[in-house]
């Protein structure tokens, strides 16, 4: 039986958690589909490996990426950038499960945001000591369209500040299955992910996967 994209089991299992105006965590959203997820993963990273990327300042990221939909985040020495073309393989990016965008249109709409349909979801690969320094999402076109961020695996503390870079910003622990979707008066917020610590989790390892869904085009 093929589900509608509001269809997503497991809704009735999470609960919100304000974070701003326009921003929220959505407690043990993903939960519920955490194998199929991991397993859809696997297919895009088969086909995308991780890869860690320079800056154009020439510093490598502690952070392993790769990306799925028709277009993926890329960084060199050029700058930063979508591109439809996967640069280590010469070749289109994978196309994004059906499962990952189902979660991603469903948790935006649990957040207020309906219409929401990504094309880029940039996956994250987390190893103890990985972080990323506070920085904002200003590479996509609509900036009225939503980031929606699913975390899997170990815990890792997000940095969520405000609209300035000096803004102090709040420090909310993530767990396994937690989704964050923030846009509107939330958009241009900085944000980041504190250096991860060591832990285990029983699907994911000594690890955390981020997926980050964006309507980039």
């Amino acid at each position: 039986m093929t589900m509608s994209l509001f269809d997503l089991p497991g809704i009735a299992e999470s609960w919100q958690e304000p974070l701003a105006p326009g921003a929220v965590i959505l407690r043990g959203f993903a939960t519920p589909d955490e194998t199929a997820l991991l397993s859809a993963l696997q297919a895009v990273i088969a086909m995308a490996p991780f890869r860690n990327m320079i800056t154009p300042g020439g510093f490598r990221m502690s952070v392993a990426m790769t990306n799925c939909g028709s277009l993926g985040w890329i960084t060199d020495s050029t700058g930063y950038r979508y591109d439809a073309i996967d640069p280590l393989t010469g070749r289109q990016w994978p196309q994004m499960p059906e499962l990952f965008l189902r979660l991603a249109v469903n948790a935006a709409a649990q957040a207020g945001f309906t219409g929401f349909v990504p094309d880029a979801c940039l996956i994250n690969r987390y190893e103890p000591g990985a972080r990323l320094s506070l920085h904002q999402d200003k590479n996509e076109r609509d900036f009225n369209q939503p980031i929606v961020s699913v975390s899997l695996g170990i815990p890792a503390v997000f940095l969520f500040g405000g609209l300035s870079r000096a803004d102090k910003p709040a420090r909310i622990p993530l767990m396994h299955g937690d989704v964050v979707v923030w846009g509107g008066p939330a958009r241009f917020r900085y944000h980041g992910i504190l250096p991860l610590k060591e832990d285990y989790h029983p699907l994911v390892g000594e690890q955390r996967i981020n997926l980050t869904f964006r309507k980039a085009g």
